[in-house]
């Protein structure tokens, strides 16, 4: 498996690094976290601007056409610095209206997202221990608007509710689960302050009858596909929260010192930092793993200039193995990101000793980000079950 970048992405990465680097200080992300809406508007406007927003997206959609690779890039620079923006809930909504949503829905989002002149959330999880893939929230047809359908539930967690103006909600139907586009501040919609881990101001949503238009076809699998890359764009955040950690780690253990030897120079202390890094490339391993395989997968299109990595050992796959590989190898990215992800932040806490716990210190910030996301879709625990299922299905199939 070659999961070498490609020279497109590459520049993607190189341009992310840079606009993060000018504008996510921690002086910048202290001051962010104090606003009443907790996201950098002035960063999510130099995202915009630099092209990086609309990278994933088609061309035909006013983007770069990179797909879900160039999404993990970008996702992985905010999160080496933990910049508080809403990228990867609002560009895996945009994945799905550009993959799924109708030309109109196309027309009237995505260029406004690219462009950072509108934003879109996900609401794809629910309070009690059901699976993402099995939403309570109901979606019924409108017999007073032909093609409409209206909205009955509780969403929990939303992230990053402010400045969105549409949601895409994960419902169910008589034919399967399926999304569809919400308003934001539209007719039978409510919302409830929800402060996260994370220090994100998310929402919980209440949905009364709210209108709503299908983006895909209900019970085709389309929400599977989007928990999917949900689960590797949770992955790339975390990979990129892991590694801005580690390297906080080395610049505190280099230049702290102790029985006149740096901190570093112990050999415990190296250890811990040794399964950090092990663990760190595991995920990255497993991340890209997954963004192959969900491109390999119905509904997933090729990356131009993305990871050459491809298993072909048992020829091409068809439709409905490579959707169950997909599965898998998202499965496995975020049950990684969720335990070894929790390991390394938690270990890097840990040996900066007594400062680590300072909720005002960067490295707290990172533990915090990394215990979020480490939760988010279910956690470690929910994954492996899912994945356990997964592979059950797989031996059984002829």
């Amino acid at each position: 498996m070659d999961f070498t970048l490609g020279e497109e992405l590459e520049e993607v990465r190189g341009l992310a690094a840079e606009v993060f680097a000018d504008r996510a200080s921690t002086e910048r992300v202290r001051a962010v976290e104090g606003s009443p809406g907790r996201v950098d508007e002035e960063l999510w406007t130099e995202l915009a601007k630099a092209g990086l927003l609309g990278a994933a997206l088609p061309e035909r959609d006013g983007g770069a056409g990179l797909g879900l690779a160039a999404l993990c890039v970008l996702l992985e620079e905010q999160g080496r610095r933990v910049a508080p923006v809403p990228v990867w809930s609002a560009a895996v909504a945009a994945l799905a209206i550009a993959g799924y949503g109708t030309a109109g829905q196309r027309r009237d989002l995505l260029p406004a997202f690219a462009d950072g002149a509108a934003r879109l959330t996900l609401a794809l999880e629910e309070f009690g221990p059901h699976d993402p893939r099995d939403p309570r929230c109901e979606a019924r047809p409108d017999g007073g608007a032909p093609g409409g359908w209206r909205l009955n539930g509780v969403k929990a967690a939303v992230p990053s509710p402010a400045g969105a103006a549409r949601v895409l909600v994960s419902a169910r139907t008589a034919a399967g689960s399926g999304l569809f586009l919400v308003a934001a501040g539209g007719e039978g919609v409510s919302w409830e302050r929800a402060e996260t881990t994370s220090r994100d101001l998310g929402g919980h949503l209440t949905l009364a009858g709210a209108p709503a238009q299908a983006v895909g076809e209900q019970g085709a699998g389309v929400l599977d596909l989007v928990l999917g890359r949900a689960s590797a764009a949770l992955a790339a955040l975390q990979l990129g929260v892991c590694q801005g950690a580690l390297r906080l780690a080395v610049g505190h253990l280099t230049v702290r010192r102790q029985f006149g030897r740096p901190l570093g120079a112990f050999q415990a202390v190296q250890h811990q930092l040794a399964d950090c890094y092990i663990e760190i490339d595991a995920m990255r391993v497993c991340l890209w793993r997954a963004v192959c395989a969900l491109d390999d997968a119905p509904g997933g299109p090729g990356v131009p200039g993305g990871p050459a990595g491809r298993d072909t050992r048992d020829g091409a796959p068809d439709g409905a193995r490579a959707a169950r590989d997909a599965e898998a190898a998202a499965l496995v990215a975020r049950w990684w990101a969720a335990e070894a992800g929790l390991n390394v932040v938690h270990r890097v806490q840990h040996v900066h000793g007594g400062i680590g716990v300072d909720v005002d210190y960067p490295v707290h910030r990172h533990f915090l980000w990394g215990r979020q996301i480490a939760g988010t879709l279910g956690g470690a625990s929910a994954a492996l079950a899912r994945l356990g299922d997964v592979l059950a299905d797989r031996a059984a199939a002829p």
